[in-house]
C-alpha cells in the first residue's frame, strides 16, 4: 500500500506544527497549505493529496464553502480538528463534507486512527454515493423505456411486448442501449407532436 499524502490546513503556525511532526512520524506525506490566501480545491488539485486534515480554532463559512467545493468537485477524505463544541457549525462541518470533526487538544498518537477512520468512512460513503447513482440512473432509464413503448403501442397500435421487442432490435440494430434508442423515439415523438 502507497503512502497517504495528507494536505494539512492550518490557521494556527504551532498547532499545525504538532500536527505535521505526528502526520510525518504516523509515516504519511504531508504538504502543507495556508489557510487564508489560497484556493483549496486548487492547492488539493496541484498537490495531489489523498486526503485534508484542516486544523482551525473555529470553521469559518469560506472556509465550509471551500470544503463543499472539493467535496463536489474533487471528493477526498477530510478531517477537521477545531476547538468549537458549537453543535451547529459541527453539522455545517459534516454537511459539508467532512469526514471526521475532531474537537480535542491534538493528541499525536491519536492522528493515525482518527485518519484511517475518516478514510474508511469516506470510501463508504463513496460506495453509497455510487450506489445511489447508479439506481438513479437504472430508473431513468426504465422510466424512458416504459415511455417509448407507450408511444410505440399508441401510434403503431403494438402491444407492450411487440412495442420492447421493436426497441430492442432498433438498438441492437444501431449497436447503441435499449435507453439511447429509447430517448431518441421520446424525442421524435415530442418533435412531430
Amino acid at each position: 500500500m502507497s503512502t497517504l499524502k495528507v494536505m494539512l490546513v492550518d490557521d494556527d503556525p504551532g498547532r499545525g506544527a504538532i500536527l505535521r511532526q505526528a502526520l510525518t512520524d504516523a509515516g504519511y506525506e504531508v504538504c502543507n497549505c495556508p489557510l487564508r490566501g489560497v484556493n483549496l480545491l486548487t492547492e488539493l488539485q496541484r498537490s495531489g493529496a489523498d486526503v485534508i486534515l484542516v486544523d482551525m480554532n473555529v470553521p469559518d463559512r469560506d472556509t465550509l464553502e471551500s470544503v463543499r467545493h472539493i467535496n463536489r468537485d474533487f471528493p477526498r477524505p477530510i478531517v477537521m480538528y477545531a476547538e468549537s463544541t458549537d453543535a451547529e457549525i459541527m453539522q455545517r462541518a459534516v454537511k459539508a463534507g467532512v469526514s471526521a470533526y475532531v474537537v480535542d487538544d491534538i493528541n499525536p498518537r491519536r492522528v493515525k486512527p482518527i485518519l484511517e477512520v475518516a478514510v474508511a468512512r469516506f470510501k463508504e460513503f463513496q460506495a453509497l454515493r455510487e450506489e445511489l447513482e447508479r439506481t438513479r440512473n437504472s430508473l431513468a432509464e426504465r422510466k424512458v423505456v416504459e415511455r417509448a413503448k407507450g408511444i410505440l403501442m399508441k401510434k403503431r397500435g403494438m402491444d407492450e411486448e411487440a412495442a420492447y421487442q421493436a426497441l430492442r432490435k432498433l438498438a441492437m440494430d444501431r449497436n447503441q442501449r435499449l435507453a439511447e434508442v429509447a430517448r431518441t423515439v421520446v424525442e421524435m415523438a415530442e418533435l412531430l407532436g
